[in-house]
């Protein structure tokens, strides 16, 4: 998928669209996408002004959103948004920083009613940098 695909399922925009490409995606089961780190991201101003550095959270939110890709590109969770509703055994293992890209795979692995989990992770170079589970609930447009 690219970015124009991804903007016809997911309702983020800039500055707060953590996906720029999906490479591989299953709809309902699973999407692999990718973030390129850019030094003209607005959190660099003040993440960290000298020093800087993505912050946790939105690599968070960056899985998160791969996996509401693979969600809701499956046709009958289109008419649906996907709200983060939790965060489990998330873990770093190092930084990202401008110049790096992300591949993000994320995994559906159950969804019951409104409330699914997913589970993910980030690499730079084949390296582990995050990764864990989340939670999301499911509302209706």
């Amino acid at each position: 998928m690219n970015i124009d695909e991804i903007m016809k399922i997911l309702p983020h925009r800039y500055p707060f669209l953590m996906v720029d490409r999906i490479t591989e995606l299953d709809p309902g089961k699973r999407a692999v996408g990718i973030k390129n780190v850019s030094i003209n991201e607005p959190y660099f101003a003040g993440h960290f002004p000298d020093k800087p550095v993505m912050p946790g959270v939105l690599m968070i939110e960056a899985m998160a959103q791969v996996g509401a890709c693979a969600l809701l590109a499956e046709e009958k969770y289109r008419s649906y948004l996907a709200y983060l509703a939790g965060v489990d055994h998330i873990r770093f293992k190092r930084q990202a920083v401008p110049g790096d890209v992300l591949q993000i795979s994320t995994e559906l692995i159950t969804i019951r009613a409104n409330i699914g989990k997913g589970k993910g992770n980030i690499k730079i170079n084949e390296q582990i940098v995050c990764g864990g589970e989340f939670l999301f609930a499911l509302n209706k447009v």
